[in-house]
């Protein structure tokens, strides 16, 4: 759904403009409805792909953007990052249904104002686009404590690249040639990304970094 500029309230006030970024066509309408049925809220535009969404932005100029994490194109929080270098204006607020610790701390970390998932009820996803309008931090309060206990990620950007590569499977020369490495620095990396995540095999560190949102 797309539209013009929003209109003031019934009370006079501008509406909090909106753009929603979801993959999922269903998942952006279900949004879409539930939050244009706040008297004070207007959905402004709603995009399928992360690449999408920085020209949504500057197009309509929305006050907040919702964004998914995992999107094509580019995902919710190197989008979430360049929404907060080229449109200050628009604050985030990442609405996902992978409610991982390691998603929350590089979200947060990228600029975003607020982090919660998908199962949120209705009236408590209003609040907080309300609440990151004003300016404040909205986090899931279970992911804040699971993200206190998990700490940072111990992978470094290298091992998490050749972790991200390995995902589709394949041989080290494989790996090598998709990260622009040797492959004997792509064995290394993969060794030691195992050690650290405590995995037995390549997949075994995929999954687990993949669940502690390290990738």
């Amino acid at each position: 759904m797309t539209s013009g500029p929003s209109e003031p309230t019934a009370g006079g006030a501008t509406a909090i403009k909106l753009v929603l970024a979801d993959d999922q066509a269903l998942v952006r309408g279900a949004l879409s409805a539930l939050l244009e049925m706040e008297p004070d809220m207007a959905v402004v535009a709603d995009v399928g792909r992360g690449d999408e969404v920085l020209g949504a932005v500057h197009a309509h100029r929305p006050d907040v953007a919702l964004l998914d994490v995992e999107m094509p194109g580019a995902d919710g929080i190197a989008v979430a990052a360049a929404i907060r270098d080229e449109a200050p204006w628009c604050r985030v607020l990442i609405v996902t249904t992978f409610g991982r610790a390691g998603y929350l701390r590089r979200a947060m970390a990228a600029g975003a104002a607020g982090f919660v998932v998908k199962d949120t009820p209705a009236r408590q996803l209003a609040d907080s686009v309300r609440r990151v309008h004003a300016g404040l931090r909205v986090v899931d309060p279970a992911l804040a404590a699971e993200s206190l206990v998990l700490g940072d990620s111990p992978l470094t950007p290298r091992e998490a690249d050749t972790l991200r590569a390995a995902r589709t499977g394949g041989t080290v020369a494989d790996i090598a040639q998709r990260v622009h490495l040797s492959e004997g620095t792509v064995r290394n990396h993969l060794s030691s990304a195992i050690g650290k995540t405590g995995a037995r095999t390549r997949a075994e560190a995929v999954l687990l970094a993949d669940g502690n949102g390290w990738l």
